[in-house]
């Protein structure tokens, strides 16, 4: 396994760290669970494998991803790694409430103290609160008691409401979505440069875009076949990522013992570094990334012309989800995101047909008939 620094900290830390958020899992009919048996033997077998960070959260597995951690890493394996997490805004209802996460948190991974906790998800619509409420000042009474050890955030968005975040206070680490399809939305190439100027850990999340970059279609494999170097396109992906110098560790969810072992063997090639791709290489990966995009069938831009809705159905939304699902061939990952919608009373079903968005859109697509068929689309995920 490979190492790399870990921004201001100094530590060293896996180039490759394990997500906590798509453990195995068993189905019962609506019912959900994380298989804890393999679970625990997956996450045993990475930190014995080289893997020493790994990613989890308050909420992930409703609540019992940081439960499983603590029991996999306890008896000697928690001291030879980083554990990071997070607690989302949402659920910082009091002040109090805070603290009362934390300790809660601390007790589920059996361990007197977290590595790098983050503010969970900071967004747009968030941070002016987040700021309001002095939620940082709150961490840092928590570093200072020794419960936490590094301040960070984690990002979803576009890059002036990450650059803004990322210049407010001088944090240890944020974590962001980027992967060869995102370099030109979410925190951006530009948004790791930033981070990398400012000494702070970068981690990436989402590198094979839920998934979804593990099968490409035919189209998309064309174009990798044509290197004369044979790799799967996970490798491809996760290459995209270790080029950038700026970047900490890759995250990456595992659902099966046979995902984490390709993983580890791929981020412990010995050119698995920064700058690991040539011209040649950069190339394939922007054609791969244009053959994708060109897969989309609602031609949405996501101008937000469409915003706002009187029913508060988040339409851009919806149709990235949709888009991304079609482009992918695999609708998993975009329904499991589709559930924070339907939670937030912006999903597509709230739709009653008004059509004001319809005289808005500079692209004159029927969005009402386009909502009901993503809708279809996106439901039904049990988490």
């Amino acid at each position: 396994m490979l190492y790399r620094k870990y921004g201001k900290l100094g530590f060293q830390v896996s180039a490759f760290g394990m997500g906590c958020m798509r453990l195995p899992r068993i189905v019962t009919g609506n019912e959900t669970e994380v298989d804890r048996e393999k679970a625990c033997e997956m996450i045993r077998y990475a930190a014995d494998h080289g893997v020493n960070y790994f990613d989890t959260a308050y909420g992930y597995h409703n609540k019992t991803s940081e439960e499983v951690l603590g029991e996999a890493l306890e008896g000697g394996r928690r001291e030879k790694v980083k554990i990071v997490t997070k607690q989302p805004f949402g659920a910082m209802t009091t002040q109090p409430d805070i603290r009362k996460n934390l300790e809660a948190t601390l007790k589920k991974l059996r361990t007197d103290y977290i590595d790098v906790y983050l503010i969970h998800n900071i967004g747009k619509g968030s941070w002016a609160d987040i700021k309001r409420r002095k939620i940082i000042e709150e961490y840092e009474t928590f570093r200072a008691e020794g419960l936490i050890r590094g301040i960070g955030f984690s990002y979803h968005g576009q890059y002036p409401a990450f650059k803004e975040v990322l210049d407010f206070y001088d944090w240890d680490m944020c974590q962001i979505q980027q992967n060869l399809i995102d370099v030109d939305r979410e925190a951006t190439e530009e948004g790791i440069r930033q981070a990398g100027k400012k000494g702070c850990a970068l981690v990436i999340m989402e590198p094979i875009r839920g998934g979804s970059l593990a099968t490409p279609p035919e189209p998309v494999q064309a174009i990798y076949d044509e290197y004369p170097v044979k790799r799967s396109s996970v490798e491809w992906a996760f290459r995209h990522v270790l080029n950038y110098p700026e970047v900490s560790t890759i995250l990456s969810g595992v659902s099966t013992m046979a995902q984490l072992k390709e993983d580890i063997e791929i981020f412990s090639k010995p050119d698995a570094v920064p700058g690991c791709l040539n011209e040649e290489e950069k190339d394939i990966i922007r054609r791969v990334r244009e053959k994708y995009l060109s897969l989309k069938s609602i031609p949405c831009t996501a101008c937000e012309y469409c915003l706002p809705c009187p029913q508060g159905v988040q339409i851009p939304g919806v149709f990235t989800k949709y888009n991304d699902g079609v482009m992918f061939g695999n609708f998993d990952p975009q329904k499991r995101s589709y559930t924070f919608q339907i939670r937030a009373n912006q999903d597509a079903s709230h739709c009653i047909s008004c059509k004001a968005c319809e005289k808005k859109c500079p692209q004159h697509i029927d969005i009402v008939a386009k909502l009901k068929t993503a809708h279809e689309a996106l439901r039904g995920w049990v988490e």
